[in-house]
């Protein structure tokens, strides 16, 4: 399969507090799901409906049982359709989430906005209550030497030092240059070689697999160094995305492995009707 980002892959295969200020009714669901752990989404596959209807969009992930929230940024996502939550304060949003019992600790951010004014964007990320600020890419070239890496491991090191001070945990995704090779090696390996394991963390996208990433793989190989994850069901047989769980991979073994790979959180990610049928199968499995 030719190289694509995560945003084209997923475009073409669809032709408060922490678990304990969840309402209380759902205790016992939050229990049954994997590593006892709020099911949660992305924004990204219903950016269209953002667009138009934020607090509707969320009601509705609601109560189609998402519990946990992961947002992308209206400065650096402003033309993908996230634009329209500038109108809010950070303390709206975050209240927003609260009335519709759901929590938002995450949000992605594009590179350009941080090396813009990294100081603002922490400062919102405060304000909403985010934990987790995750980049998509450091896009670096698409054919990177390794002195390539290098720079764009050391200024997202850096990136993730004043995350730190701001009590932020930096982390970041597998996105086109992450998914590159330098002399034969996988861009993506040489950068936990060089970032800072206590300064960045890593986010693992399921769907890589059609690149040859496997998550479990990666999560045993490097223990500690994942915070969280986006998950996509993904067929073997037709190589297209299904709903979790009606699909080919081995959801035990791989949220089995997130334990070890540090997994705090994980976020559905694929057409809004495909997240809806994920979520049976999500609150039946148990690891």
């Amino acid at each position: 399969m030719s190289q694509i980002s995560r945003r084209e892959f997923i475009k073409s295969a669809a032709t408060s507090g922490a678990a304990a200020g969840f309402l209380s009714a759902g205790a016992l669901e939050l229990r049954a799901n994997p590593l006892g752990l709020p099911i949660g989404c992305q924004t990204w596959p219903v950016r269209e409906m953002i667009a138009k209807d934020f607090p509707g969009t969320i009601k509705q992930l609601a109560g189609a049982g998402f519990q946990s929230i992961e947002l992308c940024s209206p400065v650096g996502y402003a033309d993908s359709g996230f634009a329209g939550l500038a109108k809010y304060t950070g303390a709206e949003l975050r209240k927003i989430f609260g009335d519709l019992g759901v929590h938002c600790e995450s949000s992605h951010f594009g590179i350009k906005e941080l090396r813009d004014n990294q100081a603002g964007r922490l400062a919102w990320a405060k304000d909403v209550g985010l934990t987790q600020m995750l980049v998509p890419s450091l896009e670096g070239p698409r054919h990177p030497t390794l002195d390539d890496v290098k720079r764009a491991a050391d200024e997202y090191n850096r990136m993730g030092e004043q995350a730190a001070k701001a009590g932020i945990q930096q982390a970041l995704h597998n996105e086109d240059f992450e998914l590159t090779k330098v002399n034969g090696k996988r861009t993506y390996d040489l950068l936990f070689n060089l970032l800072d394991p206590k300064l960045v963390k890593f986010q693992f996208q399921v769907s890589t697999i059609s690149e040859g990433y496997d998550a479990a793989q990666y999560f045993t190989k490097y223990p500690g160094r994942f915070i969280s994850m986006h998950v996509q069901g993904w067929s073997a047989k037709t190589r297209k995305i299904m709903p979790v769980g009606q699909d080919t991979l081995n959801w035990k073994k791989i949220f089995s492995a997130a334990k070890t790979g540090g997994i705090k959180n994980y976020f559905v990610e694929m057409d809004l009707e495909m997240m809806r049928a994920s979520v049976p199968y999500l609150r039946s499995l148990e690891v």
